[in-house]
């Protein structure tokens, strides 16, 4: 995969600055994601990304909020910090956190460019690698999100079961429960029957009929290696 297929999330609440960010950045054949709030980005922590923009100061959930949540779930994806507010405070609490550049209001478009494709080139090598999980014979393309049986055909998951497939896969051989899958994949704010696990479950199991994924009484449910 070459650099033209890097996949850029940039949380901005100023509109026409993402506007204008967005712009600089496609010329570069980036695929770029604009978030307005920390909530909205939530909601897209799993969709493969290879970089995040954020800005500090947003409505609501702070970036700083949102970095955490990030290096949480995603810890080796690269994330560049925004701000206008106290330069050098907010870079040290930025990288505290995990940030791995900082950027301080205002600045040059093209600065920030030069400075992504240099945290890309850093972290990815000149490309991304390529990302894929075996299990039973099922072959999990991290980056591009997909599945594939032995034979190379593609199994289509909607995103939940994705999600819900690579959270087991990833944590393979640990019970995890209902309640942790709704936290990772549904999100803190979740309003509704745990039961919504068992329907996603349900319906991986019929896809993937290989996959041992193994229902434990009292705990939940994982995937055997």
């Amino acid at each position: 995969m070459d650099e033209t297929e890097f996949k850029v999330n940039l949380v901005e609440d100023e509109e026409s600055l993402a506007s204008i960010l967005k712009a600089y950045m496609g010329k570069e054949g980036w695929n770029v994601s604009v978030f307005h709030t920390a909530e909205e980005a939530v909601e897209y922590m799993h969709n493969g990304v290879h970089l995040w923009i954020l800005d500090i100061m947003l409505p609501g959930m702070s970036g700083y909020d949102l970095l955490k949540k990030i290096k949480e779930n995603h810890s080796e994806q690269p994330v560049i910090f925004i701000s206008a507010r106290d330069q050098d405070l907010d870079k040290i609490i930025g990288l505290e956190l995990g940030s791995d550049d900082y950027l301080a209001k205002p600045f040059l478009p093209k600065e920030l460019v030069i400075r992504a494709k240099k945290l890309l080139h850093r972290v990815y090598g000149g490309g991304i690698h390529e990302n894929r999980m075996v299990i039973s014979k099922y072959q999990i393309d991290v980056i591009r999100r997909n599945v594939f049986d032995e034979e190379g055909t593609a199994i289509d998951l909607t995103t939940k079961e994705f999600d819900v497939l690579l959270f087991l896969v990833e944590n393979a051989n640990v019970a995890k429960s209902r309640e942790a899958i709704l936290r990772e994949v549904w999100g803190e704010d979740y309003v509704g029957s745990d039961r919504a696990v068992d329907d996603v479950v349900r319906r991986i199991r019929r896809k993937l009929n290989r996959l041992s994924l193994e229902t434990v009484y009292g705990s939940g449910y994982r995937v055997v290696s």
